[in-house]
């Protein structure tokens, strides 16, 4: 999960109300005859943010990014670029570049060609051009590589040819469209970690489209999740993904146990909810909930401990070890429930070293009242 260390807390610009935002999407809505790609978006990003719209297949996120590139137009809502009013401005005349899955190099030239095209297209002399385009190469560490065509390039750095191309135009805003799509997932991993050091070296704005959740959760300053062409939520990683706002957002961005129930105590700093699978649990106190309130526990598996003697907490309850999948440092646990209700467990595989659990074991398991999140939707 990427830490925004380098920016404290209190200095995020989007954690300031007063703060200008660099990009203003506002109601911008998309319809292709009766279907709506797009619906109703506001949202706003930050001037050398890395924001990344995340979601399934079909939601909306590609329609809005082209959207903001000039290649599709609104059919409601506007788009302010750096205070400017994007409407009539066409594709070419924007301050923004997009680089796609595909990255479209050109074959039949070499990759310092590549770099430089977009230079020679807008006029910029063959020596200045050049000298731009070595110091991209230079900057995703393919300096040496110029002379080669992009055949002879692997998966990688290919892709990182297609990003010193976008970004050569020095352009105020980078869109990328699942730009490590292609790429097999250990060489994704590494290039993710690439990705966010030129993004932080450049300190261009980007935005990412992607379907990936670790990917967003990786590069991300801030995550904005699309559902059926809404932005239905939008945090920094760490927020998605511990404070989701709805049973969906938890179910997508990562593993979840979620279970229904309803409020029977809610006073002080605690609250009691009864579930039909765990009975009652004790939680954090959730203001403004009611007696007898539908509600629903998201509890993480990693937020579930597990052990042969029964521990000292109210929230505790028998399982029976159904399967055990071994990840290396992570072992993960499906727990069949007495009422055969299935739940996962993840752990650290070292931890089990002093007292192995295995399939079939009889085990307790049992949460902290701050484990759970408390879901009303």
């Amino acid at each position: 999960m990427r830490q925004t260390a380098p920016l404290a807390a209190d200095t995020r610009p989007w954690r300031d109300a007063g703060a200008t935002p660099f990009l203003r999407i506002q109601g911008v809505g998309k319809a292709f005859g009766m279907f709506t790609a797009v619906d109703d978006v506001t949202l706003d990003i930050h001037r050398g943010e890395l924001f990344c719209l995340l979601g399934a297949s079909g939601c909306g996120k590609s329609t809005l990014l082209r959207m903001l590139a000039g290649f599709e137009t609104p059919s409601a809502g506007r788009i302010l670029l750096d205070g400017q009013d994007m409407s009539a401005v066409p594709p070419h005349r924007r301050p923004t570049n997009m680089m796609f899955q595909s990255y479209a190099l050109f074959p039949h030239m070499t990759v310092e060609r590549n770099v430089m095209y977009g230079l020679l297209r807008e006029g910029l002399g063959r020596a200045a051009a050049r000298e731009r385009a070595r110091e991209m190469l230079r900057l995703v560490k393919l300096d040496g590589f110029g002379a080669r065509k992009p055949h002879q390039l692997s998966g990688g750095q290919r892709q990182r040819v297609a990003l010193a191309r976008a970004l050569v135009k020095q352009p105020k805003l980078l869109l990328l469209d699942e730009p490590l799509g292609a790429l097999d997932k250990k060489l994704r991993e590494e290039t993710q970690f690439e990705l966010v050091r030129i993004q932080e070296t450049l300190g261009t704005t980007f935005i990412v489209v992607t379907h990936d959740q670790e990917e967003a959760m990786t590069i991300a300053t801030r995550i904005g999740i699309m559902r059926d062409g809404r932005i239905v939520q939008v945090g920094e990683p760490r927020e998605i993904y511990e404070a989701p706002d709805t049973r969906f957002v938890a179910d997508f961005i990562g593993s979840v146990n979620l279970f229904e129930g309803r409020v029977d105590v809610a006073a002080g700093d605690g609250m009691r909810v009864v579930t039909q699978d765990l009975g009652p649990v004790t939680l954090r106190h959730v203001p403004g909930l009611t007696a007898g309130q539908t509600v629903w526990v998201a509890l993480r598996p990693e937020r579930l401990a597990l052990g042969h003697s029964e521990p000292d907490t109210p929230n505790r309850f028998r399982a029976l070890v159904e399967d055990v999948g071994y990840m290396g440092q992570l072992s993960v646990y499906r727990l069949r429930l007495p009422g055969g209700r299935l739940v996962q467990a993840t752990l650290s595989s070292r931890a089990m070293d002093d007292a192995p659990i295995s399939w079939d074991d009889e085990v307790w398991v049992s949460f902290a009242p701050a484990a759970g999140r408390v879901l009303t939707q």
